[in-house]
């Protein structure tokens, strides 16, 4: 079976994307000078942490790649681009199906530009659009059905996200949410894990925390 993570060129650009998230940890907050995450819009957050990787954990993208390759959705839609590191891992899986399109948004210009050349140097560019700007407004009008939806943007947007596609998620999508263990997440996992909003939902122990849930 063919594996596009194993691939060099992959493993080249996750390396050094790892890497450089790891050099994040060391780094002086960005939040100085009376400004704070909570009280900043969204473009200033993404203003203040385009120099930020922000990925998920490398055994959180190896669950993505197995999880759309086992259940080979036609449309992967992504909130939250970033350095493309979670990117990498769909557009590997859809490569290996043979078939599907991920649709990911992203405010930074900065990020957006570098996201799109990690892509290309990795080689799994060709199924990936990058949809600039407000996730709430790039993610309005994108056709269903949406067979996974990652979210892994804005911590206190996941869940307006979620309700934003909703009905456009086809019967037993799957949606993952990371860094479940952030207390902005709360109001998302109490929407998740209540069965009267229609999901089967698991916690995954990965960093940070994921979250699976099935569109039941």
């Amino acid at each position: 079976m063919t594996n596009t993570l194993d691939s060099p060129a992959v493993q080249k650009v996750l390396d050094r994307l790892f890497a450089g998230a790891e050099r994040d940890d060391a780094a002086p907050s960005p939040w100085v000078g009376g400004r704070s995450y909570e009280s900043a819009t969204t473009q200033e957050r993404a203003d203040a942490l385009a120099d930020i990787y922000m990925p998920i954990s490398a055994a959180g993208g190896q669950l993505l790649y197995s999880l759309v390759r086992a259940a080979r959705p036609a449309t992967v839609v992504e909130f939250g681009t970033s350095y493309a590191i979670s990117t990498i891992y769909l557009a590997a899986a859809l490569v290996d199906n043979g078939i599907g399109e991920v649709l990911t948004t992203e405010l930074s210009t900065t990020k957006i530009a570098a996201a799109q050349s990690n892509l290309e140097e990795a080689g799994v560019a060709a199924p990936v659009t990058i949809l600039a700007g407000d996730a709430l407004t790039t993610l309005a009008d994108i056709p269903g059905p949406i067979g996974l939806l990652l979210l892994d943007g804005w911590k206190d947007l996941c869940l307006p996200v979620l309700r934003l596609l909703e009905d456009r998620l086809a019967p037993g999508a799957l949606v993952v949410a990371d860094d479940i263990k952030s207390p902005s997440m709360s109001d998302y996992l109490t929407y998740v894990r209540n069965p009267a909003n229609g999901y089967v939902t698991t916690e995954f122990p990965v960093e940070d925390g994921m979250e699976i849930s099935c569109r039941a």
